[in-house]
């Protein structure tokens, strides 16, 4: 893997979500949910997360990516749109898990 290919993979994951969906599906179906750029694809988030976490030895068994349309709002007269956001649903293989709090 060449030095351009491996500054991709470090920046296609923008962050992981925690939310109370997040925690469940982590529960229930061993799966992560990241918050990845607009353009990334199924490879490279796979590659990505094997990349950034290969401390914790973590293997990605499939990805799922769902886009969510960003929200219309207005405030007063003033109407906006919030940004569109692209996630992905991370499932892991065997016994793998990722901590997010260790390194902080």
């Amino acid at each position: 893997m060449n030095v351009a290919t491996q500054e991709r993979l470090m920046t296609v994951i923008l962050r992981p979500v925690i939310s109370e969906k997040a925690t469940m599906v982590a529960d229930k179906r061993k799966q992560v949910l990241f918050e990845v750029l607009q353009d990334a694809t199924k490879p490279e988030i796979k590659a990505a997360v094997e990349l950034l976490f290969k401390d914790q030895k973590v293997e990605v068994e499939s990805v799922n990516i769902v886009n969510q349309k960003g929200k219309a709002k207005r405030h007063g007269r003033y109407e906006g749109r919030r940004n569109n956001v692209k996630k992905a649903y991370v499932c892991l293989k065997g016994e793998g898990d990722i901590n997010f709090v260790e390194g902080a």
